[in-house]
């Protein structure tokens, strides 16, 4: 069986999902896969220190916009600096991880990643790159990369700023499997306690729950709709957003969950930070609105979603994420013509997959 090894990224929880995706795909078609978290790769210290500075650098209002786009876009020395370092940490464990498992395909969905493993020497694999931001900074665009997988036209015109003749394929976004079967919404109302005639609002912003999310579900339960409001990863969150939920009965607080399909179909309105859960909002019908709260290639994302239509944005701050929330709510939901099939994504990736000589039965980098 041929062999793929996947490299992700612990910053969120997006980057695990488009490895997942890709994994999936490959092992439909008869190719074995493992999956690896660069973060870890650095070293327990240095991974820590990694994620302990991109949080507080989200954490610093402007900070993270100056570093992505005077650093990062133009792949300044200080953003060079950074990458050689990470490099330098992960090629030995990629290295050694190359020379065990021995694969045919190595997919990078982690900037970090992508100049590590082009700098492998003797390589007998080929690479992929998989970025689904609407504009991919300089450190996701190295020499050596075999296929650049985007999700736009947008972001392949952001790749060839950096390699105007970059091999580039323009795929559907993928979709973990559940939001392409997700349940009805009366029988997920039902399951969530949701009366089937109410107004009802999913609120979450990523595995880190950013901004004043315990407020403003608070604030949104009091102003009328059910409020099904997701913590993520973030526990302390979930303990303010379960003492809130005490003396409110339209707020249904949720740490981590595997059941947002369940919550999205139950909901009429996403209100989320851009990201993949736009795509699965988006799939599942519902109408969008964006917290403007990711810095960096945040607000291209977040630009990019509006231009797609059936989104809208505010701030924050929890009187204007009601305000804006209630007059969405009034807005007409996307037809049922923004349902989604996984074909196109299953299509266009074996497609890629043909393109680096990698073909039905795995090919070989010839």
């Amino acid at each position: 069986m041929p062999h793929a090894l996947l490299v992700s990224g612990s910053l969120g929880q997006g980057h695990d999902v488009m490895a997942r995706a890709c994994a999936d795909s490959l092992e439909d078609r008869g190719w074995t896969t493992s999956t690896v978290d660069a973060m870890a790769l650095l070293g327990q210290r240095a991974g820590a220190a990694g994620e302990a500075v991109f949080r507080h650098l989200l954490e610093l209002p402007g900070v993270y916009d100056a570093f992505h786009f005077s650093a990062l876009r133009p792949g300044a020395r200080l953003a060079l600096l950074a990458d050689a370092a990470a490099r330098r940490r992960l090629g030995p464990a990629l290295r050694e991880l190359v020379a065990t498992q021995r694969p045919q395909l190595v997919v990078s969905v982690f900037a970090t990643a992508t100049s590590a493993v082009n700098g492998l020497r003797a390589r007998d694999f080929r690479h992929l790159v998989l970025c689904t931001d609407v504009t991919p900074h300089r450190l996701w665009v190295q020499d050596g990369t075999d296929l650049f997988l985007v999700t736009s036209q947008v972001a392949a015109c952001a790749v060839r700023r950096y390699r105007p003749d970059a091999p580039i394929a323009v795929l559907p976004a993928p979709l973990r499997a559940p939001f392409y079967r997700p349940p009805g919404r009366a029988q997920a109302r039902a399951e969530l306690g949701v009366p089937g005639g109410a107004r009802c609002v999913l609120l979450m912003s990523g595995s880190w729950g950013l901004g004043p999310l315990a407020r403003t579900a608070a604030a949104l339960a009091d102003a009328g709709p059910h409020v099904l409001a997701v913590a993520g990863r973030n526990r302390e969150l979930e303990r303010r957003l379960r003492h809130a939920a005490g003396s409110r009965p339209r707020l249904h607080p949720f740490g981590y969950t595997e059941r947002i399909p369940a919550l999205m179909a139950a909901a009429d309105l996403v209100v989320t930070s851009s990201g993949d859960t736009c795509s699965e909002a988006r799939a599942l019908g519902r109408r969008l609105l964006l917290l403007d709260v990711v810095q960096g290639h945040g607000r291209d994302n977040l630009q990019h979603e509006l231009e797609l239509g059936h989104a809208d944005v505010t701030s924050a701050r929890p009187a204007e994420v009601v305000r804006n929330a209630l007059a969405a709510l009034h807005r007409p939901p996307p037809g049922l013509s923004a349902g989604a099939s996984p074909q196109g994504w299953r299509t266009g990736f074996a497609a890629a997959l043909e393109r680096v000589g990698l073909g039905a039965a795995g090919g070989g980098p010839g």
